[in-house]
C-alpha cells in the first residue's frame, strides 16, 4: 500500500473560523440529510435530461483489490454492486449553469457566508495576495483567500465573467451543501458513490481509468491532471494548468466527460473507509453509512499527480467536510430513470 497522503483538496475543518454573524452554525440552504436523495423519475422527454446520459441499471464490480491506493481511503475490497437505471450529467455543472441558479434563486454559497475559500497559492491573483489569511496545515499550497468564491475563483479582484470562456468550465468553490442546493433546484440530486463509479467506468470492468489501464494511451492525454513536479512546477502538458472546459478530452464509453481529473465531484454518501466491509452494507443501490462528518468526493482534479495523491483512478476515493470549498471541487447530478 502507498503511504498515506492528504488529499489535494483542503478541508475547511474550522481551520479559519467564520466572522461573527456570517454563518449560522449547524444550518445551511440544504440540511445534511442521512437519507438517499430521491427525484421524480425522468422520462425520455423530460427537459431535465437534455444534457444527461441514460444508464440502464446493472451489476458491476465496484472498488479495487489493487494496492496502489491508500489504506485509509477504503478503496477495496472489490465487490459486486447493483444500481437501478438513472440519468447522469454528461459533464460537471458549469459556471454558466451555476450562474443561472444563483440569478434565479439569490442563493449564497458557503464560501460567501464564511467570507473566504481555498485557492491554490500559485493561482491567487497578484492583487489579492494581501487577502491571504491562512494556509492549510496539511496541504500548505492551499491559501485561504478572503473574497474567493465560485464567481471569483482566484480572488475577488477578478470575476470569471472577465473571461467568458470560463463559463464553459466546471463551477468550483462549491461545498457539498451548495451542490445539493443546486441539484434540488434543478430537480435532480447528487449521485450515490456507487452510481458515480458505475458511470465513470463507462462499461469497462476493473480498469484503472475510464478509458483503460494506460494513463496516456499512444501518448495521448485523456484527462486534466498535474503535469510536472507537484506542487512546484506544472508544465501544462495536457493543455491546461487550471480547470479545463467540461467537455475537454474524449468521453468514456457511456458518453461521460472528465470523470477523472479536472475537478473533484461531490457524491451524496457520507464517507467511511470500512462501512462497505460490514454486514450493514447493502450491495443493492448502496447509499453509504447513515451519518458521518465528511462526504465522499470522487474523480481527482487538475492538481492530482502520481507522486502525491494519485486519486484520479476510477476506484479512488476521498472526502471533505460538507461546508468545505476549494478551487478544485465541483459536482455533477443524476436523476432516477423511469423503468419501461
Amino acid at each position: 500500500m502507498t503511504e498515506e497522503r492528504a488529499c489535494c483538496a483542503a478541508a475547511r475543518d474550522s481551520e479559519r473560523p467564520s466572522r461573527e454573524g456570517e454563518v449560522d452554525e449547524g444550518t445551511g440552504e440544504v440540511a445534511d440529510s442521512d437519507a438517499r436523495f430521491t427525484t421524480t423519475p425522468a422520462t425520455n422527454d423530460d427537459e431535465r435530461t437534455a444534457r444527461m446520459a441514460r444508464l440502464d441499471g446493472g451489476t458491476f464490480t465496484m472498488g479495487t483489490d489493487s494496492d496502489v491506493g491508500f489504506p485509509e481511503d477504503g478503496e477495496g475490497p472489490a465487490r459486486e454492486v447493483t444500481v437501478d437505471s438513472f440519468y447522469v450529467d454528461k459533464h460537471a455543472v458549469t459556471n454558466a449553469e451555476f450562474l443561472e441558479f444563483v440569478r434565479n434563486t439569490g442563493y449564497t454559497t458557503d464560501a460567501e457566508r464564511f467570507g473566504w475559500s481555498f485557492v491554490f497559492e500559485d493561482f491567487v491573483n497578484d492583487g489579492d495576495r494581501d487577502r491571504i489569511v491562512q494556509h492549510s496545515a496539511a496541504t500548505p499550497w492551499w491559501a485561504a483567500v478572503e473574497g474567493a468564491d465560485w464567481l471569483h475563483p482566484n480572488g475577488p479582484i477578478r470575476s470569471l465573467l472577465d473571461d467568458r470562456e470560463l463559463l464553459k468550465h466546471p463551477v468550483t468553490h462549491v461545498s457539498w451543501r451548495d451542490a445539493a442546493a443546486y441539484a434540488d433546484w434543478a430537480g435532480k440530486r447528487l449521485p450515490t458513490e456507487a452510481e458515480w463509479e458505475y458511470a465513470a467506468r463507462g462499461g469497462l470492468h476493473q480498469r484503472t481509468f475510464p478509458w483503460g489501464d494506460e494513463l496516456k494511451p499512444d501518448g495521448e492525454h485523456r484527462c486534466n491532471i498535474w503535469q510536472g513536479e507537484f506542487p512546484d512546477n506544472n508544465t501544462g502538458g495536457d493543455g491546461f494548468v487550471q480547470t479545463a472546459p467540461v467537455d475537454a478530452f474524449e468521453p468514456n464509453g457511456y458518453g461521460i466527460y472528465n470523470p477523472s481529473g479536472n475537478v473533484w465531484e461531490w457524491c451524496a454518501d457520507w464517507f467511511s473507509a470500512d462501512y462497505h466491509t460490514t454486514d450493514e452494507y447493502d450491495r443493492d443501490n448502496p447509499t453509504g453509512p447513515e451519518g458521518g462528518d465528511e462526504r465522499v468526493m470522487r474523480g481527482g482534479s487538475y492538481l492530482c499527480h502520481r507522486s502525491w495523491c494519485n486519486r484520479y483512478r476510477v476506484a479512488a476515493r476521498s472526502k471533505n467536510t460538507p461546508d468545505s470549498s476549494t478551487g478544485n471541487i465541483g459536482f455533477r447530478c443524476v436523476v432516477d430513470a423511469a423503468e419501461s
